[in-house]
């Protein structure tokens, strides 16, 4: 999501909103993702394994077309603060090529980070870090920013180093949507 200036520019506004409050961490804007699926620890996936998850995926993305959601309304959890995605099921298929992907090549399905058995796709403005006020946050912030509409043309496979919030991220490759340019690097 950080490689969308539109979603960079609501992101921004939402933090900006925000920023008053000390017990939040911002998302920093180049890492703004929807999480799709946790595959597992990186000691226990190889790079190889990486590489193959991608070309399965890959395959089972070919042909679905790019797909468009709006982000919206915003979503307030005690531990974050989120976008939803709208409509919820449409990156279904997304998800679907990576647990298919991840039981194929490490024989388990993974995780969504929504909890078992669901899958509340968004996007995570900030993260609580201290107990607060929630009716101050949603004061500053509303239930509702402005309509951002993407069309999303990719998956990427992402190895997370350390701790999240220290956001030593490496994207491994994509996975690209029916159509769109990109190949798993």
């Amino acid at each position: 999501m950080g490689g969308y200036p539109e979603v960079r520019t609501l992101a921004q506004h939402a933090q900006n909103q925000l920023a008053e409050f000390t017990g939040l961490h911002m998302t920093p804007l180049e890492w703004l993702h929807i999480s799709t699926l946790v595959a597992g620890s990186t000691d226990d996936i190889a790079p190889n394994q990486m590489q193959d998850m991608l070309i399965s995926a890959s395959r089972s993305l070919t042909d679905v077309p790019p797909i468009g959601v709006t982000l919206g309304p915003v979503l307030y959890h005690p531990e974050a603060i989120m976008l939803g995605v709208e409509p919820s099921d449409a990156l279904d298929p997304a998800l679907e090529a990576a647990r298919y992907a991840t039981k194929g090549v490490i024989g388990r399905e993974g995780n969504t980070t929504s909890g078992p058995g669901t899958w509340v796709p968004h996007m995570t403005l900030c993260y609580s870090t201290a107990q607060q006020s929630a009716s101050s946050l949603i004061n500053a912030l509303g239930h509702e920013l402005p309509i951002c509409e993407i069309t999303v043309t990719k998956l990427t496979l992402v190895v997370q180093w350390g701790p999240e919030r220290k956001w030593n991220w490496q994207p491994i490759g994509t996975a690209s949507l029916a159509g769109t340019t990109g190949v798993a690097s």
